[in-house]
């Protein structure tokens, strides 16, 4: 079973990116381990995939840069 990855909307990219480098900069001042799991949405940013997506092959986010 092949998992096509969906392309990111334009503005979905920058603030996956965003919210991902947050989570692991609170983690890291805060000493919670559970908050360095931002590296997901901080990973997906950069790559420009969403797990979520890929797993069910449903996507519910419509950009024009498909």
């Amino acid at each position: 079973m092949a998992i096509n990855a969906k392309k990111l909307a334009k503005f979905c990219r920058p603030f996956r990116i965003i919210l991902g480098a947050a989570l692991i900069g609170y983690g890291y001042y805060s000493g919670n381990s559970w908050f360095y799991l931002g590296a997901i949405p901080l990973i997906a940013g950069i790559i420009g995939i969403c797990p979520a997506c890929a797993i069910t092959g449903q996507c519910t986010i419509t950009g024009k840069d498909k």
